[in-house]
C-alpha cells in the first residue's frame, strides 16, 4: 500500500505519475545527450500547471502547498534531476522569497513571468569563501544616495548561468552580519557590472549547470531590495525548510525508481540456472533498500504534515535532508551492484540516476553541516 502524505494526494500523485511516465520520461535521456533541457520540456511543464506551483494564483501561480510541490519532486525525480530543477527555477528558494518578503511592485514585475516559466530564478548566495558557512559571505553592498552598488561574487549557483533574476545575498553591515548585517537583493539579467564569468558542469546531467556571478561595482536601486536592510540572512534561511524537505522528496522518488529497477532485474536475470532473486546476497540488498526508502518516507511525511500544521519542527528538516541525501546513495550503489557492468554504461538509466544522485549530500548543506545542526540542537 501505497504511504501517503495525506489521503488528498492519492489522486494528485496518480495524475504526477502518469504525466511523468507518458510525458517526461521520453525526454529524460535525451537530455542528458545533448545535455541541455529542450523548449519541449518546458512548455510541457508550462501546459500541465507545473510551473511556479507554489507561487499565489494571483500571479499566475498553482498556489499549491509545500506538501503538494514536495510530491510533485518526488514524483518528477523519478525519470530525472532535471524535471525538479525546472519547479525550482520557477517556484523554489528565490520566487518563494519573493512571494513572502517581495514588495508589491516586485511581485508584480516578477511573480507573473516566473510562474509562466518565461523568466527563471536563482538564489545567489554560495562565494568561494563561504558555503555552507553562510554568514561569512564577502560580497558587499554599499549604501548610495539612489540605489545600492554590489561587490564580490558568488559560485556553484545552480542556474545562474542562464538565470533572468537573482536573489543576491550581500553585506552590508561587516559588525552586525548575520545579526541585521545582511540583506538581500533582486539583481536582472543585464544589469551593468553584473555578469556571468563562468559555467561550471558537474558529475551528474550536464544539463544541470552552475554560474560564477561576479558585481564589479553592480549598482541596483533602492526598489531592488528585497525586504528590509538587514533581513537578507532571515529571507535566505526562511526558504531553507522547503529546500531541505524538497531535496528530501526528491531523494525518494529517485531512490524509490532505482529500487523498481534493481527488484525487476533480479527476477529477470538468470546467473547460474537460477534468478538473481534467488540469491540470498541480492535479497538483502533489496530488502535494506526497501526498509531505509520506508523509513524516508514516513520521516519526511510526518514532517510535511506538521509544517502544513504550523507546527515548530525544529532541526527536523535537517534530519530529513541528511537521512534522505545518504539513503538515496546507498540504494544507487546497491541498484548498481545488482545491475553489474550494465549499470556502467552510458545511455542506461541506472547510470544516469547513479551519478545525479550524488549532489543531494552536498547540496542545501553537506550531511556534515546538517549533523552540526541537529546535535548543537540537542546539546544546547
Amino acid at each position: 500500500m501505497q504511504m501517503e502524505i495525506n489521503p488528498d494526494l492519492a489522486e494528485v500523485r496518480s495524475a504526477l505519475r502518469k504525466f511523468t511516465q507518458e510525458q517526461l520520461e521520453p525526454l529524460a535521456l535525451e537530455i542528458d545527450r545533448i545535455g541541455e533541457v529542450p523548449a519541449e520540456a518546458w512548455s510541457l511543464m508550462r501546459d500541465a500547471g507545473y510551473l511556479g506551483m507554489q507561487l499565489p494564483q494571483n500571479y499566475g501561480g498553482g498556489g499549491f502547498d509545500m506538501s503538494t510541490y514536495c510530491l510533485a519532486l518526488e514524483e518528477f525525480s523519478r525519470s530525472s534531476r532535471v524535471f525538479t530543477m525546472l519547479l525550482d527555477y520557477t517556484s523554489g528558494l528565490a520566487p518563494l522569497a519573493i512571494a513572502r518578503s517581495g514588495t508589491a511592485e516586485q511581485q508584480d514585475r516578477y511573480l507573473p513571468k516566473l510562474a509562466r516559466g518565461e523568466w527563471r530564478a536563482a538564489f545567489g548566495l554560495t562565494e568561494p569563501g563561504a558555503g555552507s558557512d553562510s554568514a561569512a559571505i564577502s560580497t558587499t553592498a554599499k549604501k548610495t544616495e539612489n540605489g545600492w552598488v554590489i561587490n564580490g561574487s558568488k559560485h556553484y549557483i545552480s542556474g545562474g548561468n542562464s538565470a533572468e533574476l537573482i536573489l543576491v545575498i550581500a553585506l552590508t553591515d561587516k559588525q552586525k552580519r548575520a545579526r541585521g548585517g545582511i540583506s538581500a537583493f533582486l539583481v536582472e539579467k543585464g544589469t551593468p557590472g553584473f555578469t556571468v564569468t563562468r559555467t561550471d558542469t558537474t558529475i551528474g546531467s550536464d544539463a544541470i549547470k552552475l554560474g560564477e556571478l561576479t558585481f564589479d561595482d553592480c549598482h541596483v536601486p533602492d526598489s531592488a531590495l528585497l525586504g528590509e536592510p538587514g533581513d537578507g540572512f532571515k529571507i535566505a534561511m526562511g526558504s531553507l525548510t522547503s529546500g531541505r524537505l524538497g531535496v528530501a522528496c526528491s531523494c525518494i522518488g529517485a531512490a524509490d525508481r532505482m529500487l523498481e529497477m534493481a527488484v525487476q532485474h533480479a527476477k529477470d536475470r538468470q546467473t547460474f540456472g537460477k534468478p538473481l532473486a534467488e540469491r540470498q546476497a541480492i535479497q538483502w540488498m533489496l530488502a535494506d533498500s526497501a526498509t531505509e526508502l520506508k523509513l524516508a518516507r514516513a520521516l519526511v511525511y510526518q514532517t510535511l504534515r506538521s509544517v502544513e500544521a504550523g507546527e515548530d519542527i525544529g532541526t527536523a528538516a535537517s534530519m530529513c535532508k541528511l537521512y534522505c541525501s545518504e539513503m538515496v546513495g546507498r540504494i544507487a550503489d546497491r541498484s548498481v551492484q545488482i545491475h553489474g557492468g550494465m549499470a556502467l554504461m552510458r545511455g542506461f538509466n541506472l547510470e544516469r540516476f547513479y551519478r545525479d544522485v550524488r549532489h543531494y549530500r552536498i547540496g542545501e548543506g553537506t550531511s556534515e553541516v546538517h549533523r552540526m545542526l541537529i546535535s548543537r540542537d540537542l546539546l544546547k
